[in-house]
């Protein structure tokens, strides 16, 4: 079934089933939860070759995509009975019982991006449910497939009076972003993001938006290269580039620029072949419109290896550049594609001032072995997120936060915080009932 009432339509149903009290208990909440299991289970096969068709992805990680989401889901089973518990506060100042209880927020929309468009539902749905409220989920219409699969398969599964599907283009999310919600969770670029954040100003809606930018990878002088390079590789093409966490450009020593680049060539090399046009392990750019704008972007700077782009088949290699200006296009906007700069720097220093030149990052990466290095980069910049020694790591646990500051988001999801983005904390005072 695909949900093809009026926005306002779909609105007042959900809110009748939320009003109703249907989705406050414990065992509705763990109900949908499991069906949500069951759901990745029957339909996975189906929502890999949806999100390979869409977005030309390697199977791995499409099957990866769906780890996530099982993950989430089963964390989420395992702990939704403690989450719900009322938090005993103590301290009162007269005789009495004080406590914090969370309630379901209402009716919320999740509208999700191209380039996760099975994750980036389910996981924020997750929380919803968990935390007892009816959803609209609004797929991105960059993913075809995957949003007619979506549609077609979540109300098989989960209570349909509680969660919708709608589909469509821009019309329909402006349609959708005119509705009163209690709460509006958007992923993708920072431009929309504002819409929605206007949009929810005017009905004083809170929001979580999941944006994105520019993260940096900072790396020591005194770490192995060609490990560090083998991790920056990976987090940089994993889905081409177009991952809002992937590594945006390297900050490296000047005197070990050169040998960077030549351990990155060498791993590219390893993970993608000679040709990597025809790896099965290197996917496309998700349009034509992406593919030109990526392709303008490589010429602020000289490839190291790659540079080649393919309009036909949406193909862009993956790149490294150097000789890369700071103020060009390339190092303004997120490139969100297979294309690293490499940028020299004189210290560790000079390279945390040229982060925080910039807006703040959803991510930040840094290598190396030194402790003091560490904590200095961790202490003097501002990131959503950071990963010592590695790429991407930080937002595959449930237990961790996820989410940007400034520019790159606001608010934070995964596991129970997850449940807590999609809850009220209300505070409860009880006095003494024997003085009534």
């Amino acid at each position: 079934m695909i949900e093809a009432a009026s926005p306002s339509g779909t609105v007042e149903r959900l809110r009748r089933t939320f009003d109703s009290g249907r989705t406050r208990p414990l065992e509705w909440r763990r109900g949908q939860l499991q069906a949500i299991g069951e759901m990745l289970e029957r339909r996975g096969d189906d929502m890999v070759e949806a999100m390979r068709a869409d977005i030309t992805r390697p199977e791995l990680e499409c099957r990866m995509e769906l780890g996530v989401c099982t993950n989430e889901t089963s964390y989420a089973l395992d702990n939704l009975e403690s989450w719900m518990r009322p938090e005993p506060v103590g301290l009162q100042p007269v005789p009495g019982r004080q406590r914090i209880v969370r309630e379901p927020r209402g009716v919320v929309l999740i509208v999700g991006p191209w380039n996760c468009p099975v994750e980036l539902l389910v996981v924020p749905l997750v929380g919803a449910l968990a935390a007892g409220n009816c959803a609209v989920l609004k797929p991105s219409e960059l993913s075809p497939r995957c949003s007619a699969l979506m549609a077609a398969t979540v109300p098989e599964f989960l209570d349909p009076d509680a969660v919708a599907v709608v589909e469509g283009g821009a019309d329909e999310t402006a349609a959708l972003l005119e509705q009163q919600w209690d709460h509006i969770f958007y992923t993708g670029g920072g431009a929309v993001g504002r819409v929605v954040a206007e949009a929810a100003a005017r009905q004083l809606t809170p929001v979580t938006l999941e944006l994105g930018g520019k993260s940096p990878c900072i790396v020591d002088d005194d770490v192995d290269l060609d490990k560090a390079a083998r991790r920056i590789a990976w987090g940089k093409y994993f889905n081409a580039g177009q991952i809002c966490i992937s590594p945006d450009y390297v900050l490296v020593k000047r005197e070990r620029e050169e040998e960077l680049v030549a351990a990155l060539a060498r791993v590219t090399e390893e993970f993608f072949g000679t040709d990597p046009r025809s790896s099965a392990d290197f996917g496309r750019i998700v349009n034509e419109r992406h593919h030109a704008r990526i392709a303008r972007l490589m010429k602020d700077g000289r490839p190291a290896f790659g540079g080649e782009a393919e309009a036909a088949d949406r193909y862009i290699a993956p790149t490294v550049l150097q000789d890369v200006a700071p103020d060009s296009d390339l190092m303004q906007e997120e490139i969100f594609g297979p294309v690293l700069p490499v940028l020299p720097v004189d210290s560790i220093g000079e390279a945390i001032e040229f982060v925080n030149r910039r807006d703040r990052p959803l991510a930040l990466y840094l290598f190396t072995r030194r402790q003091e290095v560490e904590d200095e980069v961790l202490s003097r910049t501002s990131s959503g997120g950071a990963c010592v020694n590695g790429t991407m790591l930080h937002a595959a646990s449930p237990e961790m936060p996820f989410g940007g500051t400034g520019a790159s988001g606001l608010g934070a999801y995964h596991g129970r915080h997850s449940f807590e983005s999609f809850s009220h904390r209300k505070a409860v005072f009880t006095q003494g009932r024997q003085d009534i």
